[in-house]
Formats: C-alpha cells, structure tokens, sequence
C-alpha cells in the first residue's frame, strides 16, 4: 500500500479536476514516510483516493499526479500506455512522422507525463526529465520510448537549474544506443535544418514555432526582413526560401550562428546573412542608422523563470518593441513571440498596442497564434499553454 498525502480541507478541488501539481500549500500531512521520487497516493482531507502521484519533498511541487485510477501502479505497462497515446497522437492525427522529420513526442503535462519532454530529431530522440520520480524511472523509459519509436539513439538533456529545483542529479549525455552524428539533420516544411542535439538550445531546436515560421513565411516574399533572436535561422530560413528580397539574422551566439550558415548554405539561399551580437545594442544601432525592414520578428529566449522576475520580462520585451517599430517600415508587419509562460497572450497584446500608441502608429492584430500541434495544451493544466506569437501591421 503506498504512501498518503493528506490534501488540506477544501483543497482536493483542482486535483480531483486532474492538475497534475499539487504544492506543499496544499498538503495537510504526509502518512507514511516515503522516499523522493516514491509512489504516493493523493487523499482529500476526509480519506477519499483522489490520484496517484510521485513524491519529492525537495520540490516546491511535493507531488506530481499521474493517474486517477486507485490501485493503479506507476509501472512499466502505465508509461507504456502514456507513452503510446502520446505517439498515436503524432503519428496517426497529426503524421509528422516522416522520413527524417522532427517532432515533439511526449510534451511533459500536455501529455499527461508532468516532468518529462521528449523529442524525435530523424533517428534520435532527446529526453529531458524535470522531475525526480521520472529521472529515477528513466531506464524504463527510455525502454519504453524504444519499443515504440526505434531510434539508433536517445539523448538526454538537462534544463538549468532544474537539478537544484528537484533534486536531480543527472549530466547531458547519451542514455542509449549511438551518438548523435555531427551532421544530423532533419526536414521540415521543405526545408534541410541541422541540429545539434548535444549543445543546441532547449532539446536541440525550437521545433514549437514550426507552422509559426510556415504561416509568417507567406507574407515575406519581396520584402526586407529581420529575424531577432534568429538561434540557427529560425524565421528568417523561412523567409530567406519564400523570396524575401534581403533577410538578417541576429543572435548573440556564435555556435547558433554556425548553424544557422549552414543550413542557409544547405538549402541554396545566398539571400540571407548573420550578425553575431547583442540583439537589443544591435537593434539599437540600427535605430541610430535609420535601417528599415518589412517584416520584423522578434522571437526572444524566455525572459522570467518565476514570479518575481516578470516585472523585469515585460520591461525587456518593451524595450524590443520599442526598437522594432523604429526599424519597421510603413505598413510593416510585426511578428511577436513571446515563449515566457508567466505572461499571458493579453499582456503581451496589451504590452504591443502601448508601444504602438506611445510610437503615434496604428497598430492592426491580424493573427493570434501558438505552438504547433505537437505542443498541445492540456484543458486540466492550461499552464502548459505557454508560446504566444501575435502577428500585426503597423500603419
């Protein structure tokens, strides 16, 4: 019999609601005395089973809820069964399993798995556990995740600060079968892009934006265009291969900047070139020059980790609007993205339409957009819904 965790009185609502999260505030007492990562079962205040879940008592989340069927084990035939509807999803709704594609497979809460985000680059997939109890099980996992996919490889990454967080322990490197090759690459939307699973961004692409850098593509042929926070190409490959008369990207890393040259080369676009620098001084001194472009696109890191650094995210995502709308021709379309999930899409719109008025432009929203379709949200845990990109004209 595992473990209880005593929810408080007139607390139980959202987890009998299936959130997966349930904080220390919430727990009245812990019966039994179970290990981090152990199986426990969440009870509301009068004995009632609720779910069962995982325990940490390290993390600010003390329990993470995984199935609400009592007397249901966390084994090997539960992951087997997330994992699989997880798969289903990708390759029988959405069929973005083709040759050489990438993709998101298992999107940690959307995919009712809180603590775990696994991606599939061609023949290796990337796994990346922000969660004690899964990082503990990840042999089974991955065991699991090769019997459905049959990669050559699996790859872990881990996410700063996430060890101090949760308690995990656990170093970037191989889990299983080969290494990454130097040249992996994989298709997407016509288009050759190199990855770098081993040192790239998050699990190794932004592969959220996909039917974003699709959708702003279309309103680029023949124009000038700027892609801020470029990583390696992003938006501007996009740009640069529907016909753009000049795209620049610009990032402050030089390694995301060698890849991005290659894939430019990779896919024939002499239309395209790269500066190394600073985003926000390099928009500034393109500002003082009275540079111009047709599209901007400003796709920035996340900005806030936590609460407390918010006020801070909406100052610098100011500021890069700022500088936007003085390099953003007239009639010029502006593409916002904005991947901090602390601020919600009215924030942000909210946050554009004061940077318009404070400019004197008419700003026009025509298009509202989010993560592409393997990035789901879960209607129990809205949190997991965290790309906003807001497409709009400026008069």
């Amino acid at each position: 019999m595992a473990p209880k965790v005593v929810v408080k009185p007139k607390r139980a609502q959202p987890f009998y609601a299936r959130h997966p999260w349930v904080f220390a505030g919430a727990i009245d007492r812990v019966e039994g005395e179970p290990a981090d990562g152990a199986e426990v079962d969440l009870v509301s205040h009068a004995d009632k089973f609720i779910a069962r879940g995982l325990y940490n008592a390290k993390s600010k989340i003390q329990v993470r809820l995984y199935n609400w069927e009592p007397d249901a084990p966390l084994d090997r035939a539960f992951f087997h069964g997330r994992v699989e509807r997880a798969v289903r999803l990708r390759h029988d709704v959405l069929k973005l399993n083709g040759p050489d594609a990438g993709y998101r497979v298992v999107f940690s809460e959307s995919d009712f798995l809180t603590g775990m985000v696994v991606d599939k680059y061609a023949d290796w997939l990337t796994v990346q556990f922000t969660a004690l109890g899964l990082a503990q099980r990840r042999e089974e996992i991955v065991g699991v995740l090769c019997e459905h996919l049959k990669p050559r490889g699996v790859y872990l990454r881990t996410e700063k600060g996430i060890g101090k967080l949760e308690g995990i322990e656990l170093q970037d490197g191989l889990l299983w079968g080969e290494p990454p090759p130097a040249d992996l690459s994989i298709q997407e939307n016509g288009l050759r892009i190199f990855v770098n699973l081993a040192e790239g961004q998050k699990t190794g692409y932004y592969l959220d934006q996909r039917d974003n850098r699709a959708a702003v593509a279309k309103l680029c042929p023949g124009k000038r265009v700027l892609d801020a926070f470029c990583y390696s190409g992003g938006f501007g490959l996009y740009a640069a291969k529907a016909g753009a008369a000049e795209v620049l990207g610009v990032d402050g890393s030089e390694p995301a900047l060698e890849l991005a040259r290659r894939n430019a080369a990779a896919n024939d676009l002499a239309n395209i070139a790269f500066d190394c620098e600073d985003v926000f001084k390099h928009l500034e001194k393109m500002v003082a020059v009275r540079r111009q472009f047709d599209v901007v696109v400003l796709d920035p890191p996340k900005f806030a980790r936590n609460r407390a650094a918010v006020p801070d995210a909406i100052k610098g995502y100011r500021r890069l609007h700022q500088l936007a709308l003085k390099l953003l021709a007239k009639d010029g379309v502006l593409v916002s993205c904005c991947c901090t999930g602390l601020i919600a899409m009215s924030d942000l719109e909210d946050l554009i339409a004061q940077v318009a008025t404070e400019a004197r432009r008419d700003l026009q929203i025509f298009e509202r957009r989010g993560p592409a379709a393997d990035h789901p949200v879960a209607a129990s845990c809205r949190e997991s819904g965290y790309l906003k990109c807001v497409v709009s004209r400026a008069c």
